[in-house]
């Protein structure tokens, strides 16, 4: 990544933002957080999930007041995440890839359908 494309992103909030949603997806979206999402999501007929609950051996939960992710589960996805970040950041700023992102990302939002920062 150049400095005038650093500086751009700087000053330019549509491609920060772009690149923050694009970043998101490459280190986020795609890790290991998508094994986790895996499996059948309750439904609910009153819509806030009060009418949802998850039974145990020790007794029911309430879906609203349970963990969906153990320890072991958060720390192997905090793991995968830090690396995704890593290798991302080093390919910004360290290789040329950088600079090429940011110009695709000037013309071309490759997650248009997310929600852009607020």
């Amino acid at each position: 990544m150049t400095t005038d494309q650093l500086i751009e992103l700087k000053s330019n909030p549509v491609l920060r933002g772009r690149l923050a949603k694009f970043f998101a997806l490459q280190c986020f979206r795609n890790s290991k957080l998508e094994d986790l999402h895996t499996g059948t999501s309750p439904s609910s007929k009153t819509g806030d999930y009060s009418d949802v609950k998850v039974v145990t051996p020790y007794g029911e939960i309430p879906w609203n007041n349970l963990s969906r992710l153990n320890d072991d589960e958060m720390k192997e996805l905090m793991i995968d995440v830090v690396n995704r970040c890593d290798k991302y950041l080093g390919a910004i700023f360290v290789t040329k890839k950088g600079a090429d992102v940011v110009e695709t990302l000037k013309t071309y939002d490759p997650v248009a359908k997310w929600n852009d920062p607020e």
